[in-house]
């Protein structure tokens, strides 16, 4: 009778002693679905060994239980293995569709035994059938496929002793086997030599896969552990119950149905449920998209960890424990009187020959290794003894066990010395608690995932200093590895550089980025809660003079000066800082008042302390500088933020400024509308020069003897896209400010001003209304060289303007402006025919010295010199004296702001020769005008003892006199008088120049 199913054998009854880590027990997998699957297999196999053992309840049922249920079992297994060599998961395809041949033909095998016994109803043949075939098909694959799972070896020498160990196992089983079994198998008593073949291959096929089997278990592979474990206690319980069925016992009384074949049916279901047993673990939070599978074919389980010194042990046994095997096949014979076989003989020389031959392998292996380790040491202690990084080595208990050399040079202390003593006496205290803290959950990490980490500490070096020192931290027998290196000087470098980038290079004091840093630590931290806490910005007034006279090196001393002064002036833990230039700012943290305006009283004397200490003089190369601090003040409230606190602040230092700088100003909410409205206006007057919404007014000038019109004074207005009309005290100081910061829009609206107002005079001249137009532009805008000296004649040349008919008025002069350049240009000016007149006179510091130097032909009167000339005596002789100086240097006067007629009245009898004001006319559109200089002059108030002249009305000064330009008058400027405001008749210029009318009380403009 042929073996009925052919797998992994244990041959001859004998019992094969299965290592742990094959055992069937497996760790439960996690989750339901692996705890479902253990139970179907251990039900399937359970009611099968239950039917088994009860005959199945009748022998025809037994049949085909025994037959075609263990092809359906090996079917399964086949189907099972084949399907998991399909997926991605599979990482050892090749094994598993061996895997899965190998059970089919297992499968066929069982199918052929059911046609006999089930279908066909006789006894399988007893000689060489398809049968046979198939079961002799099964171990082949099976063996080829273990090599595929097995660990393979890298070297000669490693494939030499897998075969060694192969042939040993084999060996020995064959000897043992022979010995028991086998030997009568030999006594073919009349049977064919292939019946007697085949009664040896099985049990040969049987020894080979269980050596390959042995021989491979401790050399598998780490990945799929839990699989592979499944499959070879699979294929080592078929060949099991192959030895069973083929030792005398139950080779002759076995029936199909049996509990054998419990033992076949329950290794092709664990063969089929082998490749899935794997646990896998799902990565992923709900909800937050597909899982990520992570199957158990990485490093093994830490359970297993615990066994590799068994599983090395066993290996390397292995071969002494065939020999032994081997040993007792040979007693057992000698034992039982027996005579030794020459089979026995033969395989147990050909054992003791293949341990012999391994043994040398082994010793010229080992001799190999052991020069290249030697080699190796050698190699690594020159590497860690000439390394300037030092390695210690620390115990589990924190102990050192190796320091190396270069401690010396990077501790200041021997090795030596450091190996005995705790790693924790060398760190300092406050990084103590850190680093044990990292090294505890080092240690917990996983080594695969994490095989360092680093860690940065001081240590104490030899000297008592502390020593910044950088770790790579690797695990070691339990212990730690540290490799660790020097950085104080990078640490001190990077603490340098971290300094500099939040301090100014010049007085080292915080600068921008980290005051605004810590104002938001104050608003937004434990101090939100304290009350008074404010911001100073500080402005030293004057300091860009010290650049400028005495030098930029000057100027920084002084900065630096005034940065110790401040940082003196605060308490420890305020916070001065240098935001640029010559601004700095103070961050003063609440004391916790509750009353408010103590707390304000107390910041603003700090502040006004400040500002004192701040102005008093600086000792710069043994002069004595002065400058003047204004200081703004914003505290905090709730909800603001830092960048509002500062804003605040700066708003409230500019305010300072515009009051007259050298005070103190509190913020006010009122400030930032200011600035809110200032900026719409800018905006809207920058609009305005490309939108074309500038128009251009004019008052006239009238001589005080007759009232005749002199001149006309050039005005200009704003009318706004929103219909709303700007006069010139509100748009002027827009453009005034802009012209700081924006001095190319301020250019462009004096341009316009000076080409609209020649045009239109040239028009006023065509048309038969000669008189002069007076510009007004400032010293600097007179020398701004987007304006060149030939661009005046240019532009009069252009419109065919008489250049008699051009008066500018020069405002007062800026000191900053040179006055010989000023000089220089005015006389170019002269000698085009361009009258100049000295608008503001009496008002500025510089006036009595554009006098002297300047060539002037009118001086015009401030006109607050005017509003209380009549009612203040004391105004009264410094006008009179001021006309009595136009006077004798023969310049014409006028007197601008004459808006009463008791004004008109002083000023005729203190010498005045000309007015602009209310009195006579306010600025006028072109139409007006026109009207006004074709009627040719006002009525002029009179006093009582005073003579009505010609061409006016006694006591009218509101309307427009019927009259035409006086010929002449008996004034020292009438008639044909050479004066710019000379009077002449209606077809010639008048050479005078017109003052720019400032009048906060101006009549309505109607809409152009």
């Amino acid at each position: 009778m042929s073996a009925r199913p052919t797998s992994t054998p244990v041959l001859d009854g004998g019992v094969v002693a299965l290592s742990p880590r094959l055992s069937l027990v497996r760790r439960p997998l996690p989750g339901g679905r692996g705890i479902f699957s253990q139970l179907v297999l251990l039900l399937l196999c359970g009611g099968y060994a239950t039917g088994s053992a009860l005959g199945w309840g009748s022998d025809r049922l037994a049949l085909i239980m025994g037959d075609f249920g263990l092809s359906i079992a090996a079917a399964a297994a086949a189907i099972s293995c084949f399907r998991y060599s399909r997926t991605r998961r599979s990482r050892f395809r090749p094994a598993w569709l061996l895997f899965a041949v190998s059970s089919a033909m297992a499968a066929c095998g069982n199918g052929v035994w059911g046609w006999y016994e089930v279908v066909l109803g006789q006894k399988v043949p007893p000689g060489p059938g398809l049968d046979d075939l198939f079961f002799l098909c099964f171990a082949p694959p099976a063996i080829i496929g273990l090599l595929v799972l097995a660990k393979r070896p890298v070297t000669k020498a490693g494939w030499g002793c897998l075969a060694l160990d192969s042939w040993l196992i084999g060996g020995s089983l064959l000897t043992l086997t022979w010995s028991l079994a086998l030997a009568h198998n030999t006594q073919f008593e009349g049977q064919s030599a292939v019946y007697a073949a085949l009664s040896l291959a099985y049990p040969l096929l049987d020894i080979a896969l269980v050596s390959m089997v042995l021989a491979l278990h401790f050399r598998r592979s780490s990945a799929n552990r839990s699989a592979v474990n499944t499959a070879i206690g699979a294929l080592a319980l078929t060949v099991m119950c192959d030895a069973l069925f083929t030792s005398p016992l139950l080779h002759t009384s076995y029936r199909s149905g049996q509990m054998l074949d419990a033992g076949w049916f329950a290794g092709s279901l664990l063969l089929a449920y082998a490749p899935w047993a794997a646990p896998w673990h799902v990565h992923g939070a709900r909800g937050t998209g597909p899982a990520r599978v992570q199957y158990d074919s990485g490093p093994e389980e830490p359970r297993a960890a615990g066994t590799r010194p068994i599983a090395g042990s066993l290996a390397a046994l292995t071969p002494y424990l065939a020999a032994a095997v081997c040993t007792l096949g040979i007693l057992y014979n000698v034992l039982n009187g027996r005579s030794v076989d020459r089979v026995v003989l033969f395989t147990a020389g050909t054992v003791v020959l293949a341990l012999v031959v391994r043994q040398g392998i082994m010793l010229l292996d080992n001799i190999t290794l052991t020069q290249e380790l030697a080699q190796k040491e050698n190699h690594f202690r020159s590497l860690v003894q000439g390394s300037s990084d030092v390695i210690m080595i620390a115990a589990p208990n924190g102990i050192l066990r190796y320091v190396s050399p270069a401690a010396a040079g990077v501790y200041g202390r021997d090795a030596e010395e450091l190996v005995g003593s705790e790693l924790a006496s060398l760190m300092h205290p406050e990084d103590l608690g850190r680093v044990v803290h990292e090294v505890r959950r080092f240690l917990a990490a996983n080594p695969v995932e994490e095989p360092t980490t680093r860690i940065e500490c001081r240590f104490k070096s030899g000297d008592g200093d502390w020593l910044n020192v950088e770790s790579t931290v690797n695990r070691h027998q339990g212990g730690l590895i540290f490799n660790s290196r020097d950085v104080t000087e990078r640490v001190r470098l990077q603490a340098q550089l971290q300094h500099n980038a939040e301090h100014d290079p010049l007085t080292d004091l915080p600068n921008r980025a980290l005051f605004t840093r810590r104002v938001s630590q104050a608003l937004t931290g434990r101090r939100v809660t304290d009350r008074g806490t404010a911001v100073l910005f500080i402005d030293l007034d004057g300091f860009k003079a010290v650049n400028d006279t005495i030098g930029h090196q000057a100027g920084d001393e002084l900065l630096i000066q005034a940065a110790r002064r401040l940082q003196e002036a605060v308490r420890s833990g305020d916070t001065a800082s240098r935001l640029g230039g010559d601004e700095f700012a103070a961050l003063i943290v609440g004391d916790g008042t509750r009353d408010q305006a103590a707390r304000e009283r107390h910041i603003y004397e700090l502040a006004d302390r400040l500002r004192i200490t701040l102005s008093q003089p600086y000792a710069i190369d043994g002069n004595d500088v002065r400058v003047a601090a204004s200081i703004g003040v914003s505290f905090a409230e709730p909800g603001i933020g830092a960048g509002e606190l500062l804003r605040n602040a700066d708003l409230a230092m500019y305010r300072a400024k515009a009051a007259g700088k050298g005070r103190v100003e509190l913020y006010a909410p009122q400030m930032q509308a200011d600035v809110v409205r200032k900026a719409e206006l800018a905006t809207r007057l920058r609009a305005a020069l490309h939108d074309g919404e500038f128009t251009l007014l004019h008052q006239p000038v009238v001589s005080l003897d007759d009232g005749r019109i002199t001149a006309v004074a050039a005005q200009a207005r704003w009318r706004s896209s929103q219909g709303i009309l700007f006069t010139p005290a509100e748009f002027l100081r827009v453009s005034e400010s802009g012209e700081a910061k924006d001095g190319k829009r301020a250019a462009e609206l004096g341009r316009w001003m000076f080409e609209e107002a020649v045009e239109q005079a040239a028009e006023r001249c065509r048309a038969g209304h000669a008189v002069p137009v007076a510009v007004r532009m400032s010293a600097r805008r007179l020398l701004d060289r987007s304006m060149p000296m030939g661009s005046i004649e240019a532009l009069l040349t252009r419109h065919g303007l008489p250049s008699g008919a051009l008066i500018i008025e020069l405002a007062d002069s800026d000191p900053r402006v040179s006055f010989d350049e000023l000089e220089r240009r005015l006389a170019s000016l002269r000698r085009l025919g361009v009258r100049i007149a000295l608008d503001g006179f009496g008002s500025g510091y510089a006036a009595i010295t554009a006098l002297r130097r300047l060539p002037i032909d009118v001086l015009k009167l401030d006109r607050g010199l005017i509003e209380g000339v009549v009612e203040s005596a004391r105004l009264h002789k410094i006008t009179a004296g001021l006309l009595r100086i136009a006077n004798d240097l023969g310049l014409v006067s006028v007197a601008d702001g004459v808006d009463l007629p008791e004004q008109v009245v002083a000023l005729r009898a203190m010498g005045c020769t000309h007015g602009q004001g209310m009195a006579f006319s306010g600025p006028l559109d072109e139409y007006r005008l026109r009207r006004a200089l074709s009627t040719g002059d006002y009525p002029v108030p009179r006093g009582p003892a005073e003579p009505v002249l010609a061409g006016g009305r006694p006591g009218g000064y509101g309307g427009v006199a019927s009259a035409t330009y006086a010929g002449g008058s008996s004034g020292p400027y009438a008639g044909g008088s050479s004066g710019p405001f000379a009077g002449g008749s209606p077809g010639t210029y008048a050479s005078g120049p017109s003052p720019y009318a400032r009048s906060h009380n101006e009549t309505p403009i109607p809409p152009t």
